[in-house]
């Protein structure tokens, strides 16, 4: 995979720079007029350049960094179905203009899929372990709590038997998810906190990062458990999620309405990428209620979660 990675980067900046330093020749020899506006065609040859700086950092760890090799996997074939509709429908470029596919996209189809193929084949792995590891694996939820100790000094147990707890569990501070999770919990810390419940969050960076993060989002002062080992995670029965748990067509349309249209943004990842997060409602060291997210873009409603368990069901406290 390395090899494949660093010989995919070489070949971009060497086309890229031949795009810029010469825009006319490709053309000339497959008989075609130069554009009229060259620079354009040399604006193509820098993006593909830029694409080889990505291949040779994935090549250093290339299941670590599969979303360069997906990103690029997807324009080489973006690329052909371009061409495609523009020679057999719009009839605007001729044949002879498809030989750049050959080298630029279909020679690293294969190579590029056995590499997502390994790299998904690896994150299963890594959550069949983590459920495999579940109960018996990893401490109890009781157990974990009354060792993860927050911001304050105090263990997620101790505030469990001091009043309900919500504790809300993030991926990682870059996720558009993870910033909605905030600010919906931020609009409804109010009612939470009125039905008599204490808010806790869980996340994987440092204490001073999440400190400032939270602070944009008036939840500076809430308890905060930091847990990048995320032992904390596998006591409560969270995995990492599965390529399609993460970038579906269902987490990638919510993300583009999360983070373009209400303005959510992505961040700099910090912590695991592959973490699915989840929301806990905890009273005196057992769990009254649980969601575990089934793909990154599930929205759990806080508000009915954090409502005292006999006034939601009638009935007294239990374990779930």
């Amino acid at each position: 995979m390395t090899l494949v990675l660093r010989a995919a980067a070489i070949y971009n900046v060497v086309w890229g720079a031949f795009a810029i330093v010469f825009p006319s020749l490709f053309w000339e020899w497959i008989g075609m007029a130069p554009p009229n506006y060259p620079f354009l065609w040399q604006c193509i040859g820098m993006i593909v350049g830029v694409y080889g700086v990505g291949y040779w950092i994935a090549a250093s760890d290339p299941l670590r960094h599969w979303p360069i090799v997906l990103v690029g996997m997807l324009g080489k074939i973006f690329g052909p179905i371009g061409f495609l509709d523009a020679h057999f429908i719009q009839g605007d470029v001729p044949l002879r203009f498809g030989v750049t596919l050959l080298t630029n996209d279909l020679l690293w189809w294969a190579p590029f899929a056995l590499i997502l193929k390994r790299a998904y084949d690896a994150s299963e792995a890594r959550r069949r372990a983590d459920l495999a590891a579940g109960p018996t694996g990893a401490p109890g939820a009781g157990t974990a709590m009354a060792a993860a100790r927050t911001n304050t000094g105090e263990t997620l147990l101790d505030l469990s038997h001091r009043s309900p707890v919500l504790v809300i569990f993030l991926r990682h501070a870059g996720c558009t998810f993870c910033r909605e999770a905030l600010a919906d919990v931020a609009a409804r810390r109010a009612r939470i906190e009125a039905s008599g419940t204490r808010i806790a969050l869980v996340h994987l960076s440092p204490d001073a990062d999440a400190a400032a993060f939270f602070a944009r989002y008036g939840l500076g002062d809430v308890a905060r458990v930091s847990d990048p080992t995320r032992s904390l995670y596998r006591a409560f029965e969270l995995s990492r999620g599965t390529i399609g748990q993460l970038f579906g067509w269902r987490v990638a349309l919510r993300g583009f309405r999360a983070g373009l249209i209400d303005r959510h943004w992505v961040g700099r990842l910090q912590g695991d990428g592959l973490q699915l997060p989840g929301a806990f409602l905890v009273h005196r060291g057992e769990v009254l209620r649980a969601f575990r997210h089934r793909d990154a873009a599930d929205r759990p409603d806080y508000c009915a979660m954090s409502q005292p368990l006999a006034q939601a069901t009638g009935a007294g406290p239990r374990t779930v």
